[in-house]
């Protein structure tokens, strides 16, 4: 991610003491997102990432530590945090909570075919039956409370077009209830750049610090708000059936999902507008931060709005 707090080279050199992987070669800043602070942290052992958490606290990251941990157990390709020599994952680093993660192989695919979308909806598939298992629980802490709340923070900084645009879905979506739905644990930000690809295989997905249970539903319109987005935020129809045909093998679709698709697509399209309205206008300092472009979201949330849903399900 962007880089809010600095590390040196000494300190890192000195932290390093406390683990059994190497000293250090290298540290570099990883230019990529807006929530915390990542390094790629090369050692005399091999290549890893540190991550210093920005916004959590150390109270409330064992739920995404020991995520990682249980999905990398049961064949899930993602980072695998390390213990120190004291058995513990966190330790404060510059007044941050931080850690430690292997450093998987791959490169981001931005501009994705049908036979990516199948493969990232096959994985999406395997780790919301893994985490089915996983005993951890954190409320998804940008849910319907929090957009209901930040929505009016922005209002100030919009168009009158965009804030009745913005108003009405905030409205829309206080009217539907899901209790009959599937929930678990959930990566709630599977975009592009959070997907690592070796060759034309999945290397591993990363950051889960948006991880949460919710909805896994939800977590599908996500991912394909992504990955299956074109140009004009419209949604291209053979990417997503690829997604969900592939999705669907692993964990069948209760048809209680099928009729809350196109809701769920609003929902997960307001939460990303919202806060990446957020982002764009109140920025945090950093060294190398750049705020998306909050009228993407916009565009998606308007499309999906226009269209007859089930022209993107199975």
């Amino acid at each position: 991610m962007s880089v809010f707090t600095p590390v040196s080279a000494a300190q890192m050199a000195e932290r390093l003491k406390n683990y059994s992987i190497g000293s250090l070669v290298e540290l570099q800043g990883i230019l990529a997102g807006i929530e915390n602070t990542n390094y790629f942290l090369t050692t005399t052992h091999g290549r890893y990432v540190l991550t210093l958490f920005e916004k959590l606290k150390l109270h409330e990251l064992p739920f995404y530590i020991n995520l990682m941990a249980h999905l990398a157990k049961h064949g899930v390709a993602c980072p695998a945090p390390i213990a120190d020599v004291r058995d513990t994952y966190l330790a404060e680093l510059n007044g941050r909570p931080s850690c430690i993660v292997t450093c998987l192989k791959g490169e981001a695919v931005m501009a994705p075919e049908a036979l990516h979308c199948a493969q990232i909806g096959e994985v999406l598939a395997e780790m919301h039956m893994a985490g089915q298992t996983y005993d951890g629980r954190m409320s998804n802490p940008r849910g319907p409370a929090w957009w209901t709340a930040t929505a009016p923070e922005v209002y100030p900084y919009m168009s009158a077009d965009a804030v009745h645009v913005l108003r009405d879905e905030v409205r829309f979506q206080s009217r539907h209830r899901f209790d009959k739905l599937p929930t678990g644990a959930i990566h709630a930000d599977l975009f592009r750049d959070n997907v690592l690809f070796d060759g034309d295989r999945i290397g591993g997905v990363i950051d889960f610090y948006f991880a949460c249970n919710d909805l896994l539903l939800y977590d599908v319109a996500i991912t394909v708000n992504d990955w299956c987005v074109t140009d004009d935020g419209d949604i291209d129809s053979d990417k997503a059936r690829a997604l969900l045909a592939s999705y669907h093998a692993i964990r069948p679709f209760r048809d209680e999902e099928a009729d809350n698709w196109g809701v769920m697509l609003r929902a997960a399209a307001l939460r990303f507008w919202v806060s990446r309205l957020y982002d764009f206008h109140k920025p945090r300092p950093s060294e190398l931060n750049k705020p998306k472009d909050p009228a993407h979201f916009e565009r998606v949330l308007k499309k999906h709005v226009a269209r007859d849903p089930s022209k993107l399900w199975l």
